[in-house]
């Protein structure tokens, strides 16, 4: 009885439980994570907390962390890792929850807690001197979003009401991202996130009675931005409730992250085989180094070979999917080290930079700059399959109506813009106005606006290399 008791104390005393009677594990060490900077400049005040972060990457390679605040967002310059400061501050008005992509030089902001802001575009070129404000862009019906997608030069907003129902709603930034257009719609069911992957979206239903979501995830064709198209679903079971999705990028798997119900555990990372969508199987799952069951998944991003991870109050996790069945965790540092209680605390969101450099955003405190201390296989080093030149290649098909592809090659990683021109030599499109790693991309080019004529496109990169290429519209 003596050892009984004694041992139940050494439980207590070092957090394998609680007198709750909730299964509470110990805070391990932080494992191979270099801690650079940690910035909490809008300290919180009764539950207004922090909330997303992204990255921004600016054609001289400066590199930036775009932080939600509860009353606004931050804008901090991480390029120097001994000087990592606050460059400027966007007010939000009243408070809530932000989430932020980047496209060209701008950033686009949606907040599910402020009627009336809809998406606001800022202007990030006079960085690091300062962010332009551009406006509160919204359309009919249209004041709040709950979380935002990109990829090329659209938007996809997810939840608030920016579609019916909160499904998705497309936004065309191509022809002037200060100034989107208004696309097409998928109204299914309430989409809490999704990933947007070669013209398909992966969106995420989290389950709740309030809004009679199944906790699925589904497939939509989005080749055509006026129509919208489900292909297929499947239930995210078991204990469905996924709030984030990440496609690997040879589209074999999928990572999903399970938030709600906050009671149901686990609440865990998924794997997904997906490489046939009629049947999709359940690959792994994934939980935290020495942590059971108690902290809650939030989200995740893919880079190369590594997933990496927000959990909430287990903070910041980074796994190797070299083999998504059996994915192994290689580094972590816990920005929240008081416990690992399934709780809506910790980290948010998470962002690594071409050259491995982590941020991420921590509800209570802040920011935090981090750099891994093992090898990165397969994300710092450039893949066996680079190419070995810059090449922009012909359009296909070509005459088209009214879409076309349109491929590229970087030998390295650069700034690199696509631009489509009429024959008067008038910019009429926008493809692609961003920093991109080394390899070869492929992009779908909407002209169902423009009128028959020929037009040429031409890919420029930071490092000098430009090349252009003539095409056909023909209705």
């Amino acid at each position: 009885m003596i050892l009984r008791n004694f041992f139940l104390l050494f439980l207590l005393a070092f957090g394998f439980i609680s007198t709750s009677m909730e299964t509470v594990y110990a805070q391990l060490p932080n494992s191979n994570m270099t801690l650079l900077a940690n910035r909490n400049n809008h300290s919180p005040t009764s539950g207004n907390r922090y909330s997303a972060l992204w990255g921004y990457t600016a054609p001289n390679n400066r590199q930036y962390a775009i932080v939600g605040c509860y009353n606004g967002v931050a804008f901090y310059d991480v390029t120097d890792s001994a000087n990592i400061y606050e460059a400027d501050f966007h007010p939000g008005g009243t408070t809530g929850w932000r989430e932020m992509k980047t496209y060209s030089h701008y950033a686009y902001i949606v907040t599910d807690q402020s009627a009336g802001v809809g998406l606001t575009i800022i202007d990030l070129q006079y960085l690091p001197d300062s962010v332009h404000f551009v406006r509160n862009w919204t359309f009919s019906g249209f004041t709040l979003g709950h979380t935002i997608s990109q990829e090329g030069p659209y938007l996809y907003i997810n939840g608030g009401n920016a579609s019916t129902g909160g499904g998705i709603r497309v936004l065309d930034l191509s022809a002037n991202p200060e100034l989107p257009v208004l696309r097409g719609q998928w109204i299914t069911e309430y989409i809490h996130d999704s990933r947007v992957l070669r013209d398909t979206i992966w969106g995420a239903n989290i389950y709740d009675a309030g809004n009679g979501g199944t906790g699925s995830i589904y497939v939509i064709n989005a080749a055509n931005k006026d129509n919208l198209v489900t292909i297929n679903s499947w239930v995210n079971n078991p204990t469905p409730g996924p709030h984030n999705i990440a496609i690997t990028g040879d589209r074999r798997f999928a990572l999903t992250t399970d938030e709600i119900p906050q009671g149901s555990l686990p609440r865990q990372l998924k794997i997904w085989n997906i490489q046939n969508l009629s049947n999709v199987t359940l690959a792994a799952t994934w939980r935290p180094t020495g942590v059971g069951d108690s902290s809650i998944v939030h989200n995740v991003e893919i880079y190369g070979n590594y997933a990496l991870i927000a959990h909430y109050t287990c903070g910041i996790r980074l796994v190797n999917i070299t083999n998504p069945a059996a994915p192994v965790e290689v580094a972590w540092y816990d920005s929240y080290p008081s416990n690992n209680r399934h709780t809506y605390n910790g980290c948010w969101g998470v962002y690594m930079f071409p050259n491995g450099k982590i941020i991420g955003s921590d509800m209570s405190t802040g920011l935090y700059v981090l750099k891994p201390t093992v090898p990165l296989v397969g994300f710092t080093e450039p893949p066996a399959n680079t190419p070995n030149s810059f090449e922009l290649k012909q359009n296909y098909p070509n005459p088209f109506n009214p879409s076309t592809t349109i491929e590229f090659s970087l030998k390295k990683a650069t700034f690199v813009t696509l631009k489509v021109y009429d024959a008067l030599g008038r910019q009429v499109g926008l493809l692609a106005d961003e920093f991109r790693n080394a390899g070869s991309y492929s992009l779908t080019y909407d002209a169902g606006r423009l009128s028959s004529g020929v037009y040429y496109y031409q890919l420029s990169t930071s490092d000098g290399f430009s090349e252009t290429k003539k095409m056909i519209l023909t209705k």
